[in-house]
């Protein structure tokens, strides 16, 4: 599974963004997908996850209410919608794939993740 993501920017506080993350191969639909960001200095965190199906959908506390993550299994595309966005989103954003069948509390942490994208940059300049 080949990841690329896209759509990031340079926005200022208040704006929106909508990042995608568009992925190779016929096995999409069988993938959790997640969204994680890392600031300079700081390790990677946990953004978004959604399930195969797109039924159910998880966030930190820090972007629940104003991002959210959906996904289009027939373009095989996750995307994270972020909106009123601070200088504290500042980040490169990944989007992670794992070919698992069922959510579980693991997935709000990087490791049990098997593909990553190569990331896109977000600054919100105050």
């Amino acid at each position: 599974v080949q990841l690329q993501a896209s759509g990031g920017g340079l926005v200022q506080a208040g704006d929106s963004l909508r990042l995608s993350c568009a992925t190779s191969g016929r096995t999409f639909s069988t993938n959790i997908m997640g969204w994680f960001r890392q600031a300079p200095g700081k390790e990677r965190e946990f953004v978004a996850g959604i399930t195969r199906t797109g039924g159910g959908t998880y966030y930190s506390d820090s972007v629940k209410g104003r991002f959210t993550i959906s996904r289009d299994n027939a373009k095989n595309t996750v995307y994270l919608q972020m909106n009123n966005l601070k200088p504290e989103d500042t980040a490169v954003y990944y989007c992670a794939a794992d070919p698992s069948r069922f959510w579980n509390p693991t997935y709000y942490r990087s490791e049990p993740y098997n593909y990553w994208g190569q990331g896109t940059l977000v600054t919100v300049s105050s």
